[in-house]
């Protein structure tokens, strides 16, 4: 039989040692369960900031939808104003046309320059190519004066915003007598 060895001093110290080391284990798993803990409370403050902020944002979003039209229709106002004091100056017993007409100018270049404020131009076709992205014919007319498939007559302006079709122009296009 082989006999097992005695432990040494320096073994049994170690042994003694276990102790303190189940002590520090414990210790650990404590400071990780701590950890655990401020992760998630960080976790819900971070979602609780979250859901505040997506309140928020729908707040703006709802605001904006209705309210966000107001400084254009404020600016409306203005024109709907000039035409009030036409139609009044209209029913004046010593009214006359040419006083009428320059009030309708005048209202057409604050309704014009409103339009261009928002980034409204129009499409006005008149002699270019038909371009049925921007153009929508009513009728085709013969015509020696303007070349086959250009415009020769706009009934109705088109209109872009900035960059994207409002309305498109009505026209009338030329075709080869």
């Amino acid at each position: 039989m082989t006999a097992t060895p005695e432990p040494s001093i320096d073994e049994t110290a170690t042994a003694a040692d276990a102790p303190p080391d189940l002590a520090a284990l414990t210790a650990q798993i404590e400071d990780l369960r701590a950890q655990a803990q401020a992760a998630r409370e960080a976790q819900l403050r971070a979602l609780a900031e979250l859901d505040n902020v997506r309140k928020r944002a729908e707040r703006e979003i709802g605001a904006a939808s209705k309210f966000g039209a107001e400084k254009l229709l404020g600016e409306l106002l203005g024109i709907s104003d000039s035409v009030d004091l036409g139609l009044q100056a209209a029913s004046a017993p010593d009214v006359q046309v040419k006083t009428i007409v320059e009030g309708l100018e005048l209202t057409r270049r604050q309704l014009v320059a409103l339009l261009e404020k928002q980034g409204v131009t129009q499409v006005d076709p008149r002699g270019q190519p038909f371009n049925p992205d921007f153009h929508e014919a009513v009728s085709m007319v013969p015509s020696a004066d303007v070349p086959p498939n250009h415009v020769l007559n706009v009934m109705q302006k088109g209109y872009k915003l900035h960059e994207r079709l409002l309305r498109p122009a009505m026209v009338i296009v030329a075709r080869a007598p």
